[in-house]
């Protein structure tokens, strides 16, 4: 029973702690990395509620010490897919009819449990498992999973609020149900955030899931587990299983319930899992909600108005923050032909002097890539730099994995515009410039636009407003987040809410109401108070 109308009025942003030498969340997150670093854990899979272990393990190590063991995780099959389908499908029923309040409130406590009591615990295994430095890991795994919890809190309130008019005798009204049947949510290793969104914003609209993280996101993803859990999410509501891409969509792609899928990853599994949907639509009970944020090949154009020190900043922060692993990392520069020399000199002295190790030690910038198969990956494109005269390196392209894997930032300079580093997506620390006439300007903007399949960020850094208007212009479908004069990552929940199309997903845009629509089936009911008892309208009379 509702006994009043409840309001989630507007958050505001969960402040970003900046752990300064003496400040005390600096001392109290390194009192908890010593304390993770310092036992093995053990980490089940979630189904129904109920911890779940196999004969099967993983390890999880730092990918910034391989010779430290964090942890153990319990690998699963899909026998465990079917189990967390099923156990999702018990508890959807009890889950769809509780109240709003009620839903809201167990999102809302783990959002004030992760700005409290578990912040330098989400923060720790996030900076140990995913080798993200403190502020990385502040601004993704406390800031922004407590920004997409409070903030989705509040869209979906303001859309219950949204109601259909009525006439005299009639009362209509909508009714916005969760999907008919569950969701998987497949999220990926470089953001805890997303890792956490993923599965709650479809949850939150009263929704059952099936989350499958990224194997090397387990680490952080069974703390924020353990936050759900804490505040109360009802047993099979949200279940976590560590099962391979393939055998989970092999499962929920062929379930009659399957009701939609909620993805971050790579461009290719996306358009596999479309397909395979696709194919199996004679299966399903409705019609799937695929929503996807894939890949970026993410740009910045610097204009000749630009400032040498704020284009040189841009592009660091842009390029080799988290190594470059962020959908939205700065992976092109277009540098003016005015300016470049100055722009590339400052570049190459401001990158050297970047210090690089393992996450512990806060003074380092930049710290490893997420695993060896990205290593490899990342490492052919530099090699290939290195032996083609097409390319040159300007800083940087030195590597290491003997013990942790190590990847120094690197520019690379290309002659050519749609040499391979400007085309394809690296998902490491290198960037590619490429300088234009600076008489050209308008044409490198046509040039930007269609060297990328890609559209998911990119920036323009100009002091001439009619640049930035031009660009702005002519760039209108090569970003779903566009940047003037700031680097190209950094979207903030409420603030730059996030996605991109083309080859970059299906820009539902997360961090606002157009995401959670898509997790909502609306009714309509429409009442008549005093229904007539005759069939015939007047136009029917003779006279």
């Amino acid at each position: 029973m509702s006994l009043g109308t409840f309001e989630y009025p507007l958050p505001i942003n969960e402040p970003v702690l900046n752990y300064a030498p003496g400040s005390p969340e600096r001392t109290r997150l390194k009192q908890v990395l010593g304390e993770l670093k310092s036992q093995v854990v053990d980490v089940p899979m979630v189904i129904g509620g109920q911890d779940v272990r196999s004969e099967n393990t993983g390890e999880i190590r730092p990918p910034h010490e391989t010779a430290h063991l964090l942890g153990r995780y319990h690998k699963g099959n899909a026998d465990h897919v079917r189990q967390a389908i099923d156990a999702a499908l018990a508890a959807k029923a009890a889950w769809m009819e509780m109240s709003w309040e009620s839903r809201a409130n167990i999102f809302l406590r783990a959002a004030d449990l992760i700005a409290t009591k578990y912040r330098p615990y989400m923060n720790g295994t996030t900076m140990l498992g995913q080798s993200k430095n403190a502020y990385q890991a502040e601004i993704d795994s406390a800031c922004e999973i407590i920004d997409f919890l409070r903030f989705n809190v509040h869209f979906l309130s303001e859309i219950y609020k949204q109601q259909p008019i009525s006439s005299p005798g009639v009362k209509n009204r909508m009714e916005y149900r969760p999907l008919e049947g569950f969701v998987l949510a497949v999220t990926p290793f470089n953001f805890t955030a997303i890792g956490g969104n993923l599965p709650t914003s479809p949850a939150m609209c009263g929704n059952v899931v099936v989350w499958k993280p990224a194997n090397t996101q387990i680490y952080s993803a069974q703390m924020f587990m353990r936050v759900l859990r804490e505040a109360g999410l009802p047993d099979g509501v949200i279940n976590l299983v560590f099962v391979d891409g393939p055998t989970v969509g092999e499962v929920c792609f062929n379930h009659r319930d399957f009701a939609g899928v909620h993805f971050t990853g790579s461009t290719g599994v996306f358009n596999n899992m479309w397909k395979t949907i696709g194919a199996n639509m004679a299966n399903y009970k409705s019609y799937p909600r695929i929503v996807g944020e894939t890949g970026g090949k993410d740009f910045v154009v610097i204009h000749k108005s630009t400032d040498v020190d704020v284009a040189v900043t841009a592009l660091v922060r842009g390029a080799f923050e988290y190594q470059g692993q962020k959908c939205s990392a700065a992976s092109r520069a277009y540098l003016p032909g005015c300016k470049s020399d100055e722009i590339k000199a400052k570049l190459v002295e401001t990158v050297k002097g970047l210090k690089m190790g393992p996450v512990d030690d806060f003074s380092n910038f930049v710290n490893a890539v997420i695993d060896e198969k990205s290593f490899d990956s990342i490492v052919s494109y530099i090699e290939r730099a290195k032996n083609d005269p097409a390319a040159k390196i300007i800083v940087g392209g030195g590597y290491d994995k003997s013990k942790g894997f190590f990847i120094e930032p690197t520019v690379i300079e290309v002659s050519d515009p749609k040499w391979v580093t400007m085309c394809e997506e690296i998902f490491g620390p290198v960037l590619t410039v490429y300088t234009f006439d600076c008489k050209k300007f308008e044409e490198t903007l046509d040039l930007v636009n269609e060297t990328s399949p890609y559209a998911l960020t990119g920036s323009i850094l100009a002091n001439d407003r009619a640049a930035v208007e031009l660009a702005t212009r002519k760039l209108r479908n090569a970003a779903g987040n566009f940047y003037v004069n700031d680097k190209p990552t950094g979207a903030v929940v409420g603030q730059q809410p996030f996605g991109g199309a083309r080859a970059s997903g299906t820009n539902d845009k997360a961090g606002s109401a157009l995401n959670l629509y898509r997790w909502l089936s609306a009714r309509t009911i429409k009442e008549t108070f005093v229904p007539p008892t005759d069939y015939r309208y007047p136009f029917l009379q003779e006279s």
